[in-house]
C-alpha cells in the first residue's frame, strides 16, 4: 500500500481512507460547452483555455448513450495498473452544469449506474463547472444527488482578483463565486475550488490572497472540501498563447514548489488537496517547459515540505 502523506490531506488519501480502497476518477466530456464559448456571456473561453474546454485528457461522449462504454474502456485501460481500484465519474470538460437538469439527470445517472469491469460500480460523481452556471432548478439536483451518492462540485474560480479575471476573459466577479459557495454549502454540497497560479498579472502575494479567500469559514461553519492548485500552461490553441507567445509563468520550477509550499501552510487542515501542479499533453505544451515533469514537481513540494518541517495550515 502507497505510504500515506502526513504533511498534506490529500484527497487520495481521503478517499481512501473513506472507501477503503485506490479510488480513480474517470475523466469524460459529458458533451457540454459553456457560457463564455457560446456568446451568452463571451466567446473564445478563458485566455489560458483549450479547444477542449482544459479537458485534453476526458473521454468525449455526447449523449448517454455512449456515455457507458467511454467511462467502461476508460476503466479498463486503468485496471492494468490499478487492478483493484474503484472509480468516480469525473465530468471534468467544459460546464458541466450548463445545460437543463433533465439533460444533466440523463447523463449523470447514466454514469451512476454503469456496471464496470468486474461488477464495479461509480462510487460517486465529481462535477467541475462555473459558480455562474448552477441555477435553483440546478442545485435542487444536485442536492438530490448529494443526498444519495459521493458528490463534489468543483467551481474554476482561477483567481480571487477581478481585475485579473477580467483580463483572463473569465465573464464573472468574485461575488458571483462567493454567493454560488453559499448557496452549495446550504445544501450541504461539498465544494473544490480550482485556482491557477501564474496567470499574467499576477505577483506571489496575489496568488496566496486568493488561496486565502477560498478557504475562510463559510456560513455553516465549515471550510470547503478541497482546493486545486493547478499551474499555468501556455498552450498551442490558446488565446494566450497567440496574445502573449513568450509568457512564462513561472522563472524555474524551484520558484514554483516554494509557492504550493507556502499556500499549503495557509490552508486549513481538513481542506482536501485535489492538485498540486497541473499538466497537459506535451504535444500541446508552449510553457513552462518542465511542466509536464509532474512527478519531479511532486516530490519537490513534499521534500520541501520535509525540509522546512512544515504541514498544511501550519502557518494559521
Amino acid at each position: 500500500m502507497r505510504e500515506r502523506n502526513e504533511r498534506i490531506n490529500t484527497i487520495s488519501d481521503y478517499l481512501r481512507d473513506r472507501f477503503d480502497a485506490k479510488v480513480v476518477k474517470l475523466a469524460l466530456d459529458g458533451g457540454f460547452t459553456c457560457p463564455n464559448r457560446d456568446g451568452s456571456k463571451g466567446t473564445g473561453g478563458c485566455l489560458f483555455c483549450s479547444e477542449a474546454g482544459s479537458g485534453d485528457m476526458a473521454s468525449s461522449i455526447d449523449t448517454a448513450a455512449n456515455l457507458q462504454s467511454a467511462m467502461q474502456s476508460q476503466a479498463e485501460l486503468l485496471s492494468d495498473k490499478w487492478p483493484n481500484a474503484e472509480y468516480l465519474a469525473y465530468f471534468q470538460s467544459h460546464t458541466n452544469t450548463y445545460a437543463p437538469a433533465a439533460e444533466l439527470r440523463e447523463k449523470f445517472e447514466a454514469a451512476l449506474s454503469c456496471e464496470l469491469p468486474g461488477g464495479k460500480k461509480v462510487l460517486g460523481l465529481a462535477i467541475a463547472t462555473r459558480p455562474d452556471c448552477i441555477s435553483e432548478e440546478v442545485l435542487g439536483y444536485l442536492s438530490e444527488l448529494g443526498k444519495r451518492t459521493f458528490l463534489w462540485v468543483e467551481l474554476g474560480l482561477q483567481t480571487a482578483s477581478d481585475k485579473t479575471a477580467e483580463s483572463i476573459n473569465r465573464c464573472y466577479p468574485l461575488c458571483v463565486y462567493d454567493d454560488a459557495v453559499q448557496r452549495l454549502d446550504a445544501h450541504g454540497i461539498r465544494i473544490v475550488t480550482h485556482l491557477i497560479f501564474g496567470l499574467p498579472g499576477e505577483g506571489r502575494e496575489d496568488m496566496l490572497s486568493s488561496v486565502r479567500h477560498i478557504t475562510k469559514p463559510l456560513p455553516s461553519g465549515r471550510h470547503i472540501f478541497g482546493v486545486k492548485l493547478h499551474l499555468l500552461n501556455v498552450i498551442k490553441g490558446s488565446r494566450l498563447a497567440e496574445m502573449q507567445p513568450g509568457y512564462e509563468p513561472f522563472g524555474s520550477m524551484e520558484e514554483y514548489i516554494d509557492l504550493v509550499c507556502c499556500a499549503l501552510r495557509i490552508i486549513p487542515r481538513d481542506v482536501t488537496v485535489h492538485r498540486m501542479t497541473g499538466d497537459c499533453p506535451r504535444r500541446l505544451l508552449i510553457s513552462p517547459p518542465w511542466s509536464y515533469k509532474k512527478r519531479s514537481i511532486l516530490n519537490g513540494i513534499n521534500a520541501l515540505m520535509r525540509e522546512l518541517d512544515a504541514h498544511q495550515g501550519d502557518r494559521l
